[in-house]
């Protein structure tokens, strides 16, 4: 391992860091990544003008990310492996990482208000957690909204994380959620943002290539039924190509899926309406599909955390 620690370890860490992210949630001040993003957004003000804007976008990704997961490398290779501070620093390196509580936080509640009628509230709720127009959103729309924010965010705010977790470690967890949020942050075909965001929404692919398709392959495992797993494949192997982003035609694709409900379709953005491809099929997609696209987030999690478990047993018994 790149860490140093066994795959035991891993496991082991990365049940504590999905129990201290589900006990204590997000840290309501001091929040590293709030800091980052902070970071970023006083980078892009200062470099993102002028000529040469991909290359200015490549040197605000490499100021942004490089020194701090140089740092965070430091911390934890710095002494003995095995020694217990070490443990706990992977541990909450992780948990400042993961947003699967937040997921629950943020969506649940529009399903809640849905569910009461209250299109106004769950207008207002979705509007925080996406970029679309929610203004005269209907129940289906903000249903969709949330739903697919769950299935995409899954894989960027926790399997993703975990991933690379599993691969390096926290340093590996930081590497990857600041990139990933530099993609959210920059990653816009705008005007401003089209050159100056390219390295960050390429390197955010690149990342996620791996955990995306793991991702994608677990939602067709837990869909119910046989017929419900073959439906999510199909609508990954299907509808997937469509969408501009090679990493989250995947994930919401084989969820959608998974879910057996129609997602996708037209957005309205910045006041226009953008004909989106599909996603899934079966019934329109209501308030209480918000509910269970949690529970297929949920539940993916479980699965991911059993099977490094079960692998982490395996090679305690070759080795043995």
């Amino acid at each position: 391992m790149l860490t140093g620690l066994s795959f035991g370890v891993i496991a082991l860490l990365m049940v504590a860091g999905v129990l201290l992210d589900l006990a204590l949630g997000e840290a309501r001040r001091w929040h590293p990544l709030v800091g980052f993003g902070n970071l970023a957004m006083a980078l892009e003000r200062r470099l993102n003008r002028g000529g040469l804007r991909f290359w200015r976008g490549a040197l605000a990704w490499t100021l942004a990310v490089l020194p701090l997961t140089a740092a965070a490398t430091l911390l934890v290779m710095g002494s003995n492996a095995a020694q217990p501070w070490i443990w706990i620093t992977h541990a909450v390196m992780l948990y400042f990482c993961l947003g699967l509580r937040s997921l629950r936080d943020h969506n649940l509640p529009i399903a809640d208000a849905l569910a009461q009628s209250d299109l106004p509230n769950a207008r207002l709720l979705t509007a925080r957690i996406v970029s679309r127009d929610t203004t005269s959103a209907s129940e289906i729309e903000l249903t969709k909204a949330s739903a697919e924010s769950l299935l995409e965010n899954g894989n960027d705010a926790v399997f993703g994380t975990l991933f690379w977790f599993i691969v390096a470690g926290g340093p590996g967890a930081v590497l990857f959620r600041m990139a990933n949020t530099l993609d959210a942050m920059w990653g816009y075909r705008t005007t401003r943002l089209l050159q100056f965001g390219c390295t960050a929404a390429r390197i955010d692919d690149a990342l996620n290539y791996i955990p995306a398709r793991l991702t994608a392959l677990s939602y067709v495992l837990l869909a119910p039924g046989l017929q419900g797993k073959l439906r999510a494949w199909q609508c990954w192997r299907t509808q997937a190509p469509a969408w501009s982003s090679p990493n989250a035609g995947p994930v919401m694709s084989s969820g959608a899926g998974a879910l057996g409900v129609q997602l996708g379709g037209a957005a309205i953005y910045d006041g226009e309406i953008e004909h989106r491809p599909p996603l899934g099929e079966g019934l329109p997609a209501t308030g209480a599909d918000i509910s269970r696209a949690w529970r297929l987030v949920a539940r993916t999690t479980v699965l991911w955390l059993a099977v490094a478990c079960a692998v982490a047993a395996w090679m305690e018994m070759v080795h043995a």
